[in-house]
């Protein structure tokens, strides 16, 4: 659904894509799992950077939130001011995170019983992760090719809400050894997982970003109890634990 709502700085231009009720096959095959009982969360998820060419409509991030409405969430795609339909001029990061915060302002309005997860890829999941690290309402963070050596994530990396990052092998942005360091230093509960030979925009690997969505969190929250740990076992084929060692931004779909 292709919608706009008010911002800090005018009008945002917004895609929402809810879950289906019950379980279904896509076109390519895929098993959505439904959402007979309402969403399972509601996500707000940031695009690439604007002045690089990142828009709402960045492929990756286009897979990032098709792989969580697979597993039942409702996602918030947004540009950010300035881009696109947006009004509204770039902000260096900060109005961008107001655009942000009423983004889930208005997600949390529209489904005021559902979780409220903060995502985003690259500069977006900078804006997106640390306003959701500061947002009580917030209990998930999850972050696409994360430029943890460019800005400064040590509000999300001190945070003990669970987060969950995806990055590329061979990400010539900020290196898979940057957010490994970054990783074994941040607060539990987290998980990583590496693509194989992906780059920053996981050019030609843009599924595989979906793919690690699902096995990240198809069964989270529930696996809370038994621990994250869990969840590093039984990586699909491709997507690696990237929990122990071993600029170019927005292609559209």
């Amino acid at each position: 659904m292709l919608f706009e709502f008010r911002g800090p700085a005018g009008r945002l231009e917004a895609l929402l894509d809810e879950p289906a009720a019950g379980r279904t096959l896509d076109d390519h095959g895929a098993v959505h799992a439904g959402a007979p009982n309402g969403p399972r969360a509601a996500v707000v998820f940031g695009h690439p950077h604007p002045l690089y060419g990142g828009t709402m409509h960045t492929k990756a991030a286009y897979h990032a939130a098709k792989g969580l409405t697979r597993i039942g969430c409702a996602v918030l795609r947004f540009n950010f001011r300035g881009v696109g339909r947006s009004e509204g001029a770039f902000a260096d990061g900060i109005g961008e995170r107001d655009d942000f915060r009423a983004a889930l302002d208005f997600l949390h309005d529209r489904y005021p019983q559902a979780p409220l997860w903060a995502a985003g890829m690259s500069f977006g999941s900078w804006v997106g992760l640390t306003v959701g690290a500061a947002d009580e309402r917030v209990s998930a963070l999850i972050g696409v090719a994360t430029p943890v050596d460019r800005y400064d994530f040590s509000q999300v990396g001190d945070s003990v809400k669970a987060k969950f990052f995806i990055h590329g092998e061979r990400d010539e942005i900020t290196s898979v050894h940057a957010i490994r360091r970054f990783y074994a230093q941040a607060a539990e509960p987290k998980e990583l997982v590496v693509v194989d030979t992906a780059d920053h925009v996981f050019d030609g690997k843009t599924s595989d970003v979906a793919d690690a969505i699902e096995d990240l969190l198809v069964d989270w929250p529930e696996l809370q109890d038994g621990g994250i740990a869990a969840l590093r076992e039984g990586r699909p084929q491709g997507l690696k634990d990237g929990s122990s060692e071993g600029a170019k931004e927005g292609s559209r779909d």
